[in-house]
């Protein structure tokens, strides 16, 4: 049985950046032993890493300027100083881009997120608990997790903070599942160990993950060809050589159309070149005030932009490292890596190799060519994010969460609380992080991230009334 607490207990269920900082910015609102008791489900070593600061691979870099990256956005300077202590930048030799701004490796974001949340662990206020929910249910006012160790935590308040679901295997390649040559997730530790350094190399998918696998393979020593598709060719674009001010408003009279929307886009991209901006200077002012564009359009308007814009948003708004960014140029220049618009017809094994029929967008060709190793890079499966997890699977069984209409996440409503199949909200069940970009548009980088955590963090003392009382003297677990 779960041991009774004098202080509320909140169970955040994943410790990935927006776990970790969800706990930090709640221990940080309520200082000292007894404010509150939060549990943090997360299988992994450390908390603050989650699936894309884990990695260790030297050519994983972040994509934006460290001095971009903060935990507090009152505080931006918060991860270049902890890199700069550390002696991160001197030690890393490609640690700076072409445009003299430092994009570290993934892995040290990871680090400074961990080094933040130790006090709080040391001090006992945060509790990690290293394995992962098997199961959440309602029990009376309060929520009943059972984690895959056996333990059982009742919670006064759950978030759940679980990171996007692995991509899906497309169609065409789903018969080959297993072998050892289809790599379906490369986003796992030594995914593309199989891929020999001559082997030719089929990517499918084009964005950051696709970039990713290409400079990793170079790092590795890889010298065979790489053909990389997607349905539309689109590569994700680098930044300006030149730091850049946030330029427009798109939050006066905004859009309620999509249409309306990408028409002032491309008209503020057009005033902007006039002013010597590039469109870098709109997609980041469309980052910024992205949420508030989005919570202005009606849902209709909001999927049809998930449906026939979001490639383009996405090649835009998630720009590669200049380091990252070099390689794949470097690549196309000498002939070793293709980028097409193409779609995968037909798959079949040809000795110990892939023969794979691609039909080219444009002119609807269709050529066969031969791989001998084939990477998945698509992306999350965003659509299966409720099957993908037995207990967001089990809560939607019980009717207690749904999919978001968009088809971003979970729904959740403007306060982040988790909407039921009924469309009612579930009071002490949040989304926090990605999963809720579907009600709150913008959520997939920081600072938006940390600024949603905070959000949260503020909607679940509310909740308990942690603010007025300090404590909810009812709290069990």
């Amino acid at each position: 049985m779960p041991q009774k607490s004098l202080c509320p207990v909140i169970a955040i269920v994943g410790g990935g950046v927006t776990g970790a900082a969800l706990a930090i910015h709640l221990a940080r609102c309520h200082p000292g032993i007894g404010a509150v008791r939060m549990v943090v489900f997360e299988p992994r070593e450390k908390l603050g890493a989650g699936l894309a600061y884990s990695t260790h691979e030297p050519a994983h870099r972040i994509n934006v300027p460290a001095s971009k990256m903060t935990l507090y956005p009152d505080d931006p300077e918060s991860f270049l100083r902890f890199a700069t202590n550390r002696n991160i930048l001197k030690e890393d030799a490609d640690a700076f881009g072409s445009d003299g701004q430092p994009y570290l490796q993934r892995a040290c974001f990871g680090d400074y997120v961990s080094s933040e949340i130790q006090p709080y662990l040391a001090q006992g206020m945060v509790e990690h608990r290293q394995c992962s929910v098997a199961n959440i249910s309602k029990s009376g006012q309060q929520w009943l997790l059972k984690a895959e160790d056996g333990s059982i935590l009742l919670a006064d308040a759950v978030a759940i903070a679980v990171s996007h679901p692995a991509p899906a295997l497309p169609a065409a390649l789903a018969s080959f599942k297993g072998h050892p040559k289809l790599i379906a997730d490369v986003t796992q530790p030594d995914a593309l160990h199989p891929v020999a350094a001559d082997d030719r190399v089929l990517i499918v998918g084009n964005g950051l993950t696709s970039a990713d696998v290409v400079a990793t393979l170079k790092d590795r020593g890889h010298q065979g060809t790489i053909v990389s598709i997607s349905r539309r060719g689109l590569r994700s674009r680098g930044h300006s050589p030149v730091v850049q001010e946030a330029f427009g408003d798109f939050t006066l009279q905004p859009s309620i159309r999509a249409s309306d929307l990408l028409h002032r886009i491309r008209t503020t991209i057009r005033q902007a070149e006039k002013m010597g901006l590039s469109w870098h200077a709109v997609i980041d002012a469309l980052r910024a005030q992205g949420q508030q564009i989005w919570q202005a359009l009606p849902l209709k308007e909001r999927r049809r932009i998930v449906r026939l814009v979001r490639p383009y948003w996405d090649v835009h708004r998630f720009r590669i490292a200049p380091q990252v960014e070099k390689v794949l140029d470097e690549g196309v220049a000498a002939g070793t890596l293709s980028i097409k618009a193409a779609s995968v017809q037909n798959v079949s094994l040809e000795g110990s190799c892939f023969r794979v029929s691609l039909k080219e967008k444009v002119s609807g060709d269709v050529a066969d060519y031969i791989f001998d190793a084939i990477a998945v890079a698509t992306g999350p499966a965003h659509g299966e994010v409720l099957h993908s997890i037995p207990f967001l699977a089990a809560l939607q069984r019980d009717g207690l969460i749904s999919s978001c209409a968009t088809g971003l996440g979970i729904a959740c409503d403007t306060a982040s609380v988790a909407i039921d199949e009924t469309g009612r909200a579930m009071p002490g069940l949040y989304i926090a992080g990605p999963l809720a970009r579907g009600t709150f548009g913008e959520l997939m980088g920081l600072p938006q991230v940390t600024e949603h955590a905070i959000f949260v963090a503020g909607q679940l003392s509310s909740y308990l009334n942690l603010g007025k009382h300090g404590q909810l003297l009812s709290g069990t677990g």
